[in-house]
């Protein structure tokens, strides 16, 4: 006779099947709406919390989301200045394209970008806390503070080869010996009021602002290093598109100015350096 079978049977009391029970529902039942399943492999923090962890969670993601897209894609800059007037105004925030000239396409006259200009419109940029620093470029990468003190906003005059002087007869500026009429200057504006004639290095770029009276740009840094002119590899990108304020939403206007502009001897043809582009 089995005694240990018997044994087994009288010792199943109706608070044992209940136990066993619960535990066998409770090891089969689906999470609640709004909760995490449970996973031992999980890290408590993010089993726990409820939907704030998660909203946080989230918010943390969405942030990292858009720090990566601004760091190599496509980066908000808000335009603390008039120099650029009319076709940027002080406030507007423009998303400029980082891939613009990453892949072997370089600027073109007429091309507005932003840049860098440390060791080139100034001094090197001084460190400062690295903490304050951090937060800086966070906070102007998302559009939500001025750019560093050394990033900059111009058009694109001459590239590299090219002699950009002023001024002809009529007060037009020339490129490699062609007058050039700049429609895009702010109305009132001379094309300069300064008087120059530079041969822009190889790898290096002529920029001005199109608010001639209020622009700080090539014409003021003549005598620094690089006569005025900025690196080809300090370009941070291409401005493309006005985002905000809202009555702002458009393309940059891109222009055809510098159509008729010869190649600079030794350079490429103005076809492909100089003109409107897509």
């Amino acid at each position: 006779m089995n005694t240990e079978g018997q044994l087994a049977e009288r010792d199943r009391s109706p608070g044992s099947e209940k136990e066993h029970g619960e535990r066998s529902r409770s090891s089969h039942a689906p999470a609640r709406a709004g909760e995490l399943p449970s996973a031992r492999w999980l890290p408590e923090w993010l089993t726990g919390g409820g939907r704030w962890r998660r909203a946080a969670l989230l918010a943390a993601a969405c942030a990292a989301v858009v720090l990566l897209v601004s760091g190599f894609v496509m980066q908000p800059f808000l335009i603390p200045s008039g120099s650029m007037e009319n076709t940027l105004r002080p406030g507007d925030r423009v998303l400029v394209n980082k891939l613009a000239y990453r892949f072997g396409d370089d600027p073109r006259r007429g091309d507005v970008v932003v840049f860098d200009g440390a060791g080139s419109f100034g001094e090197e940029e001084p460190s400062g806390n690295p903490v304050t620093g951090l937060l800086r470029k966070a906070a102007a990468a998302v559009g939500l503070a001025e750019p560093a003190e050394s990033d900059y906003v111009k058009r694109v005059v001459g590239i590299g080869g090219d002699r950009v002087t002023c001024c002809d007869k009529r007060g037009r500026i020339e490129v490699n010996g062609q007058p050039v009429d700049e429609g895009y200057l702010r109305p009132g504006d001379r094309p300069s009021r300064v008087r120059f004639d530079t041969v822009v290095p190889e790898g290096r770029l002529w920029v001005m602002g199109d608010h001639r009276d209020a622009s700080r740009d090539s014409r003021d840094y003549l005598g620094a290093p690089g006569g005025g002119t900025v690196p080809v590899d300090k370009v941070i990108g291409r401005a493309e598109w006005i985002g905000w304020p809202f009555g702002r939403w458009s393309a940059v206007p891109r222009t055809d100015t510098f159509a008729d502009v010869p190649a600079a001897p030794g350079g490429i043809p103005s076809a492909v350096s100089g003109g409107a582009h897509g």
